[in-house]
């Protein structure tokens, strides 16, 4: 099974920790030259720092705010003039901050529209020209499996993720010619610093102990704890390689079984 990134470039959002470092990370070990992309120069500087690093890779970083789609395009456009084209995008960015979908404000889904949707077109169409070129093209969107079944108080979250993914599965089918391939990885609850502040926040409005939360969720996962961050890389990986160039417009649950569909 080919695995094998080398020669190509990848560019990882939300990559200053969490899934998106994990994803940076596997694509690095798998030879690609990794750009990790977010808003911390510090803390990409170090993430950087740290990616397996073989002879002619040479990682970098990109220090932006994801939900401003021009100043995102303007800083995309000068590193893919400095360093070439992207192969490969991983794109992953934060999710909206917990809450009832009927008790969010409306300012609240036009900004989460703006960064999750509009940002990610923008950037689409400045990574599209080096794709079709180099006849070779992983977009892999960083999602949830509220694609496939709502989370309860994530209203704003739900929503954008839904129509990123249906974004994604029409670009699939009209890019697939070109030999690109565009999918969705659905993370279930994983051990990141957004794990952590959803437990905290249903914590404090449901007025349970973080203690009894963290046990209620351990409990709706079949497999009975959450995720590490690489094992949802080791999926995103796979997407990104040789080996994956038939597989386009689905959607891979990385959650341990607790999705109630196929």
């Amino acid at each position: 099974m080919n695995l094998d990134l080398s020669g190509r470039r990848a560019l990882v959002c939300g990559a200053s920790q969490g899934l998106g470092a994990a994803c940076a990370h596997q694509l690095a070990s798998q030879g690609a030259t990794v750009v990790v992309l977010a808003r911390t120069a510090d803390k990409l500087r170090e993430v950087s720092r740290q990616l397996p690093a073989a002879q002619g890779q040479r990682h970098g970083f990109i220090a932006v705010d994801a939900s401003d789609p021009a100043a995102l395009v303007d800083a995309v456009r000068q590193e893919i003039d400095r360093g070439g084209a992207f192969h490969i995008w991983i794109n992953n960015t934060g999710g909206p901050a917990p809450g009832p979908a009927h008790l969010a404000d409306p300012t609240a889904y036009a900004a989460a529209f703006t960064q999750h949707l509009v940002a990610a077109q923008s950037l689409l169409q400045q990574l599209l020209p080096g794709m079709r070129e180099a006849g070779y093209g992983r977009i892999v969107n960083v999602l949830s499996t509220s694609v496939k079944q709502p989370i309860a108080n994530l209203g704003v979250s739900n929503t954008m993720r839904a129509a990123v993914a249906n974004w994604a599965k029409t670009l699939a089918g009209e890019l697939a010619a070109e030999g690109l391939t565009v999918n969705n990885v659905l993370p279930g609850l994983t051990r990141t610093a957004r794990l952590d502040s959803l437990i905290a926040h249903i914590a404090q409005t449901t007025g349970r102990s973080v203690e009894q939360v963290t046990a209620g969720m351990l409990a709706s996962i079949p497999a009975r704890r959450f995720a590490e961050p690489q094992e949802f890389a080791n999926a995103v990986g796979f997407l990104a390689s040789p080996a994956a160039a038939f597989i386009n417009g689905v959607n891979v649950p990385v959650d341990g079984g607790s999705t109630g569909n196929l």
